[in-house]
C-alpha cells in the first residue's frame, strides 16, 4: 500500500523535473544561446563613427552600441560579448554557419539578402555617398567619374551602382576593406571611394583637412540587424530592443557621441518595420 501511495507522488516529481529541464530555449535561437549570459557579435572592425577596433582593443561607435543595447535587453552584459569582425562579404556566411548569432554591421536591408537571413529593424537609414580629396575639385557626384577610378570593397554593390546607372566610363578597384581603399585614396592611388554615407563620414571626421564628401545621397539604404532566417522570437526581440532604444532616447545620444561631429545631419529614426 505504502508503494502505492509513493508511485503517484513520485511521478508527479518526475514530470515537473521533466518540464523544467525542458522549458528553456532552443540552443539553436537567439533567446537560447543568451540564456547563459554570452553572445558573439558580428561588426565592422574598420569603419569609424560606425564600428572600429581602437589600438588599445576597445570597440566603439553606433553599431556597437546598437549591437550592445540589444544584448542588454536579452540579458547579456558587454562582458558577455563576444566581437568578431564581419566583413561585406561573409556576413550572410557567418550566420548561416553559426558563427556568429546576430549581425550589425552597416548591413542593408535587401530583399536579395533576405533569401538567406533575417533582419531585424531599420535600427538606422542612409544614402549612397562619394568620398573624394579635400583638394579635388573635378568630382561632384557620380556623373563626374568617367575615366576615374572609383573603389569599393568586395561583396558592396555600391560601386557596380554607380558604373551602371551614372557613370559607365569609370574604373571600378575593390579592396578588401574601406579603410584600404581611404588608404588608396590619400596615396592617390584612387580617386574617390564609394559607400553609404555614415560610413564615409567617420573617415572625414578623422581626416577633415584632407578628405570630403561630395554630392547628394543618390540611394536609401536601410540597416538592420541580420540573424537566422528560422528565429522568428529572436527576430521579434531584437526588433522590439530597437524600439526601445529608440523611445529611450539612448539611440539619439549614441548617434550623437559617434556620427554628430562628421558634419553630417543627422536622420531621425526610422520606423521598424522588420519584426
Amino acid at each position: 500500500m505504502l508503494f502505492r501511495r509513493l508511485l503517484p507522488a513520485t511521478a508527479v516529481v518526475a514530470a515537473l523535473a521533466f518540464t523544467a529541464a525542458c522549458g528553456g530555449a532552443a540552443d539553436d535561437t537567439l533567446e537560447g544561446k543568451a540564456e547563459d549570459g554570452n553572445l558573439t557579435i558580428g561588426i565592422r572592425f574598420d569603419q569609424p563613427g560606425m564600428a572600429q577596433r581602437r589600438l588599445d582593443g576597445k570597440y566603439v561607435g553606433f553599431d556597437v552600441d546598437v549591437a550592445k543595447y540589444v544584448a542588454q535587453q536579452l540579458g547579456v552584459p558587454e562582458s558577455g560579448i563576444t566581437w568578431k569582425e564581419a566583413r561585406s562579404a561573409d556576413r550572410e556566411k557567418l550566420i548561416s554557419a553559426g558563427d556568429v548569432d546576430f549581425v550589425v554591421a552597416t548591413y542593408s536591408i535587401t530583399d536579395k539578402r533576405k533569401e538567406q537571413v533575417a533582419f531585424a529593424g531599420p535600427y538606422f537609414q542612409t544614402g549612397q555617398g562619394l568620398l573624394v580629396r579635400y583638394t579635388d575639385d573635378g568630382i561632384t557626384g557620380p556623373q563626374t567619374l568617367n575615366g576615374r577610378k572609383l573603389c569599393s570593397v568586395a561583396g558592396s554593390t555600391s560601386a557596380q551602382k554607380v558604373k551602371s546607372e551614372f557613370a559607365q566610363g569609370v574604373e571600378l578597384v575593390e579592396y578588401g576593406q574601406y579603410s584600404d581603399c581611404v588608404t588608396g585614396l590619400l596615396a592617390g592611388n584612387v580617386d574617390a571611394v564609394t559607400t553609404d554615407e555614415a560610413i564615409l563620414a567617420g573617415y572625414v571626421a578623422e581626416n577633415p583637412e584632407l578628405l570630403k564628401l561630395v554630392g547628394d545621397p543618390f540611394t536609401t539604404e536601410r540597416y538592420g540587424v541580420g540573424l537566422s532566417k528560422a528565429d522568428v522570437k529572436g527576430r521579434s526581440d531584437v526588433g522590439a530592443a530597437i524600439e526601445k532604444m529608440v523611445a529611450t532616447g539612448e539611440w539619439r545620444k549614441a548617434l550623437e557621441r559617434n556620427i554628430g561631429r562628421s558634419g553630417v545631419r543627422l536622420p531621425d529614426p526610422p520606423q521598424v518595420t522588420e519584426k
